[in-house]
């Protein structure tokens, strides 16, 4: 019975320590199985196609200068990290600051560049299973960030700083916290570690580095909202009129 239970104790160490050094969500080489992968390919191909799609038809080249800026703030935020509790640490993913800024069609597509020079300049991240990390903090982040931003923002009140701030914080962290979900539930299956250690490594750190997020995209968002709310992709309407959108109609 003392070797069983001392057998299991140092399996489950060593699962959490396999865990434990990609908290950041960016999945390294070899760590899903073929068919993951492929699948999560498949998913970041068809998100990539289909935002330069809407990009081309919708967004003005004025958008294009913003877009370059967003991915060079976001990409220099990611390599500041933050200490966690427990000896690891959490930077800004900006899926969700890169919705809110530039919409969620062109906002993937600068998380995507992000991911990419990441991974083939930085190896943060691996190249096999780049699809796996443009499927969660690009579609999750961009996408669910956004969306629920905007939901939480017109409920409240779509033209008030309190809106904004509220919807930007639960969004943010939502978007890091779901991603991570779906990161364990990837190692899982690809038979990396169990979904129980997954999830506990992974959900419980991202609670933390989701403040971190939520905090990080609010000061953005603020300084935006306050000094040219013009740059946003859905402004306050009673400081700029509908027919002044700078990147697409509605």
């Amino acid at each position: 019975m003392v070797t069983v239970e001392l057998s299991n104790i140092l399996s489950y160490s060593l699962q959490q320590g396999m865990v434990q050094p990609h908290l950041a969500l960016h999945i390294p080489d070899g760590f899903l199985n073929l068919p993951i992968s492929l699948v999560c390919w498949i998913i970041a191909i068809g998100l990539i196609a289909l935002c330069l799609s809407r990009v081309q038809d919708e967004y003005q080249e004025r958008a294009v200068p913003l877009m370059g800026v967003c991915a060079a703030f976001i990409f220099a935020a990611q390599m500041i990290n933050f200490p966690i509790p427990g000896g690891t640490s959490g930077h800004l993913l900006g899926g969700t600051l890169a919705g809110i800024l530039l919409g969620p069609w062109a906002g993937s597509l600068v998380m995507v560049v992000v991911f990419i020079v990441q991974a083939a300049v930085f190896q943060d991240g691996g190249l096999t299973v780049l699809g796996a990390n443009i499927t969660n903090m690009g579609l999750i982040g961009t996408f669910g960030g956004y969306y629920l931003y905007r939901t939480i923002r017109y409920v409240i009140s779509r033209d008030s700083w309190r809106g904004m701030a509220i919807g930007t914080v639960v969004a943010a962290w939502t978007s890091v916290f779901v991603a991570s979900i779906v990161c364990a539930a990837q190692l899982a299956l690809s038979g990396t570690v169990p979904f129980a250690v997954a999830l506990s490594a992974m959900a419980f750190w991202h609670l933390l580095i989701g403040i971190g997020e939520a905090l990080i995209t609010l000061a953005a968002v603020s300084f935006v909202w306050r000094n040219r709310p013009d740059l946003l992709y859905d402004p306050p309407r009673k400081r700029n009129s509908s027919g002044s959108r700078q990147f697409a109609g509605r």
